[in-house]
């Protein structure tokens, strides 16, 4: 006979399991009501931002080139199109299929990071982030933020569900190989530390609200500050960076060239831009003028006023990306939009804050607006996944008969109308 005790653990596991099972299936089983639209058409408008900024400089990124004053706009158009496609399918798939296939989508993350990693490099790109096949080319990097995302708001459903959410073998533990993985390749590697720290915050964030008391949030986050300085002072070009940053006009010439490029477009836009057509710094001065520094480019066309704008735009998707969350019918959907405002509000901001002088200059693109098909598809199919968990969001009826908002079914908080326009079909709390 077995042990008693053999018997029992394996019953608890195997009752977990089920527990897992059912969960995942949760949100499934609800009714569907009205989703939040807004979501669809605040992506829509960042969407027809980016492309008409890449539409406004593609003849001057093109005259060097020799191609048509199209190419770039056409290549964005055909990313739009697919980002629609990715968006549709995210948008429609239920989210227990993720969560069940959370490690595939790892797996295949993980062997796209290494694929790129043995392909050679591009001469005018010389960094192992690219797969390429033919003239197209694939960021396994932003696959690989999807695949965490995903895998990561399992893990800690499940942590939740089993009641383990400080156990450092079943929480803790994994997570330090999954952050020393990321470090490993992506920073290392790779030589992405922008994207692996949009990686770890979006990774503290989920953790944070998964449950992990504070006290040890903040040591996680000072462990990965320590890390994030080792790398940055071994590599001679990433203390060059921090040195740009600290004084971005002594060497403009030369390390110091693109910060002082930016800033000088981001100035030359004043409070109401030089307008679509007069871009300067587009004409070959500042690097990567559609991609790492598009937001700068944005700034000399549309000035102080456009920015703000931009900025109010962006503020409302996070704003309709949080107020799903805190409605969110159960912790596996909860976390993934935790997970994709973390995601795409710290990238947006290191972005941003690059361009304007206030953070050092890192790789990364602006969620939406810049050029490139890669990071909008998955953009795109990230927005998906709230848009679907928008579907089932709860709420109560109306409070003494006020139209004017509705008590939220776990905290208490009123919510605007616009997100409950039919409580017909409405999962009840």
């Amino acid at each position: 006979m077995q042990p008693r005790a053999g018997r029992s653990s394996r019953m608890r596991q195997s009752l977990a399991q089920r527990g897992s099972r059912a969960a995942a299936s949760a949100t499934d089983n609800l009714r569907k009501h009205r989703p939040d639209y807004w979501l669809v058409m605040i992506s829509v408008a960042l969407l027809a931002i980016g492309l008409v900024v890449v539409y406004a400089i593609s003849p001057a990124l093109t005259q060097s080139m020799h191609a048509p004053g199209s190419y770039y706009v056409t290549r964005q158009l055909l990313a739009i199109g697919l980002s629609i496609v990715a968006f549709l399918v995210t948008a429609r798939l239920p989210l227990s299929a993720w969560r069940r296939f959370s490690t595939l989508l790892l797996a295949a993350a993980v062997l796209a990071t290494l694929l790129a990693i043995a392909m050679p490099v591009n001469p005018n790109y010389p960094a192992h982030r690219w797969v390429r096949l033919g003239s197209l080319s694939f960021q396994s990097v932003e696959l690989l933020k999807f695949a965490i995302l995903v895998w990561l708001a399992g893990f800690l459903a499940d942590r939740i569900s089993d009641g383990t959410v400080t156990n450092f073998n079943k929480m803790v533990k994994p997570l330090g190989i999954c952050l020393g993985l990321v470090g490993l390749f992506v920073a290392g590697v790779q030589s992405d530390l922008g994207s692996t720290g949009v990686m770890l915050v979006m990774l503290v964030a989920m953790v944070f609200v998964a449950g992990m008391p504070l006290k040890r949030v903040v040591l996680i986050g000072g462990v990965i500050l320590v890390l994030a300085a080792m790398f940055t002072l071994s590599t001679p070009y990433r203390r060059e960076r921090l040195d740009t940053f600290l004084h971005p006009t002594a060497n403009c010439q030369d390390s110091g060239y693109q910060a002082c490029q930016a800033l000088i477009a981001v100035g030359s836009g004043g409070v109401a831009g030089l307008g679509l057509g007069s871009s300067v710094q587009a004409y070959g001065y500042l690097p990567e003028a559609a991609n790492d520094s598009i937001f700068a480019i944005y700034a000399e066309k549309f000035g102080f006023i456009g920015c703000i704008i931009l900025l109010v735009i962006f503020g409302a998707l996070f704003a309709r990306i949080t107020g799903v969350a805190e409605r969110a019918p159960d912790n596996f959907s909860r976390l993934l939009a935790v997970g994709i405002v973390s995601w795409l509000g710290v990238q947006s901001m290191v972005n941003m804050g690059a361009m304007i002088g206030l953070l050092p200059l890192k790789g990364i693109t602006l969620p939406f607006i810049s050029y490139g098909g890669t990071s909008v598809v998955f953009v795109a199919a990230a927005i998906g996944i709230v848009f679907q968990i928008s579907h089932y969001t709860s709420a109560r009826l109306p409070v003494n008969n006020d139209r004017s908002g509705y008590d939220d079914s776990r905290n208490g908080r009123r919510i605007g109308r616009s997100y409950n326009p039919d409580l017909s079909g409405r999962a009840r709390a």
